[in-house]
Parts: structure tokens; sequence; C-alpha cells
């Protein structure tokens, strides 16, 4: 694959959950159209029950779609073959928590049928960039929850895939871990990959992500750069050097005369937060004037 390559797509996504007699409780996912390019990170926002998750799995041929589809690396999400390219991370690692992190790496890289020899290499490349090696005799059971989402990211790299999913790649980490974690996000991205993140820190996504999507209700909602959906378009912004307190009063008119300089001219940046609190918000009231 080359970078701007077409990785995912999906055209009329949805998937419903049913009860007992097999009537519809709920729309997880609502006709979802999403594509996403090679070589980039897409962000998946949304409250909780928003549908993230829901896609992820749909999109891992974890659970079947109710309707519409979807092409993950070009092919249907149940190809076999296709798996072997990807990696994932879920929001809750259940690791072998008896083993240590060179027996669980070594265990998941005999899963791709990798030789013994490349397991070994590839385990300690992944352990020494996660900052695990130190302490990879310790079984899983004595790690912190930092300590395990670093061996999670490790296991879901054993494959070196081209695409990655993260599931809430820093959900309970403290800072520092969780700068880390971004660190090596942001390495996979320089190193060709393609990464599809669900997240609800909303700081986290912003400083990672080329373009978001936020879903909420099953729906898709916004999709775009971060950059193009974090720009208050519909105000300009201007700063001005040099200018003294007595121009400040009336600005628009002496601006010239005082001499300033104006240093940028443009639309101010609101942040992600409010941007997804907006989105949020918007969906709601459309939904209640439908109704």
């Amino acid at each position: 694959m080359t970078r701007g390559d077409i990785i995912i797509k999906t055209e009329g996504l949805t998937k419903d959950f049913t009860g007992f007699w097999g009537r519809r409780i709920s729309r997880a996912v609502d006709n979802l159209d999403l594509v996403i390019y090679s070589g980039e990170i897409m962000g998946l926002l949304g409250p909780n029950g928003s549908g993230k998750t829901t896609t992820m799995k749909l999109l891992l041929g974890l659970i079947f779609p109710t309707a519409g589809s979807a092409l993950v690396l070009g092919r249907h999400p149940l190809h076999i073959a296709t798996k072997e390219r990807i990696g994932f991370l879920p929001e809750e690692s259940y690791l072998y928590r008896f083993l240590n992190a060179v027996e669980t790496m070594d265990f998941y890289g005999k899963l791709f049928g990798m030789p013994r020899k490349q397991r070994a290499t590839r385990s300690e490349e992944l352990l020494r960039a996660v900052g695990l090696w130190e302490v990879r005799r310790r079984p899983l059971r004595e790690y912190s929850k930092g300590m395990l989402r670093r061996i999670g990211l490790a296991q879901a790299l054993i494959n070196d895939p081209e695409l990655v999913f993260l599931d809430e790649p820093t959900a309970g980490l403290d800072p520092i871990v969780a700068r880390q974690m971004k660190d090596m996000i942001l390495e996979l991205k320089r190193r060709g990959k393609t990464v599809l993140m669900s997240s609800h820190l909303l700081a986290d996504v912003e400083d990672v992500c080329d373009r978001i999507s936020i879903l909420h209700e099953g729906k898709l909602r916004k999709v775009g750069s971060v950059q193009e959906l974090l720009i208050a378009k519909d105000t300009w912004q201007v700063d001005i050097r040099n200018l003294t307190d007595e121009g400040v009063k009336a600005v628009e008119a002496v601006v010239a005369k005082e001499g300033a300089t104006v240093s940028k001219i443009g639309h101010p940046s609101r942040t992600l937060e409010s941007l997804f609190l907006k989105t949020i918000e918007e969906s709601r009231s459309n939904k209640g004037s439908s109704e």
C-alpha cells in the first residue's frame, strides 16, 4: 500500500442488536459511510454508546453487520489472510497474567506462525520500544495498568501490521505513560502505518490524529481534518504588534495611523472539546425537532 490508498471503506454500514424474539433493541451503527487512507491516524470520537467499539468490531470481523458493507485493506473483514496484516489493542486486554512479557510476545508470535528466531528478535525490539525490557521476566499479574497497556500495544504490533486498531489506548494512564503511548502511535505513522483509534480523551486525539470522525447514536455527525474542523470560520482573528494603549481603544480606525503591523490574520481555532460538545448538542437538537 502507498500513502493515500484507501485502507478502510464502509458504505451504509449498519448494526442492529436484537432481543430474544428478533426484535430490534437498538441500532448501534447507522448507515455509516467512512473512508480511511493509508498512512493516516483517524480518531473515532463519541460519547458512551455512540457506536465506536461496535464499528471497530465490524471492521475486524468480530461481529456481522445488519446491512451495508465494509472493506478492510481491500478485502472483506472476514478474509483470513487480511487479518495477518492487522493489529488490535482492545479497550481491555485480557492477557494471560501468569505469563511474563517475553512469554506473552512469544505466544502471540506463534499465532502468526513466526519462526522462533524472528519471534525473539521482534519481541526484544517491541519490549524495548514500550519500555518493558527491564521487567520482561516479571509475570503480568504484577504489572500496573500502564504497563499492561504497553504490553498490550506490543502484542498488537508483533506481526508488524499495516493497519492498527486502538480502542481507548490511553484510558486510565498517568500523564507520563499517556505521553509515551501517544509518541508510539505517532511513530507508527512515521513508519507508514495506518491507525484507527477511539478515545474519550479529546486532548489525546487532538495531539495525534490527522482526521477525526464524531459519532452520536450510531450516526456519523462530522468528519474531517483536525485543523479544518477546529477553525471557527465565522470569526476572524487579527494579531497586531506595536500598538499603543491609545490605539487599542479605536483599533479599527487607527491601525494604519499608529504604524502598527498586522502579524497574523485568520480564523481562530476552537478546542476539540468545544467542537465535540457542540456536535453532540446539535445532534440531540436535531433528533428532538424531528420527533
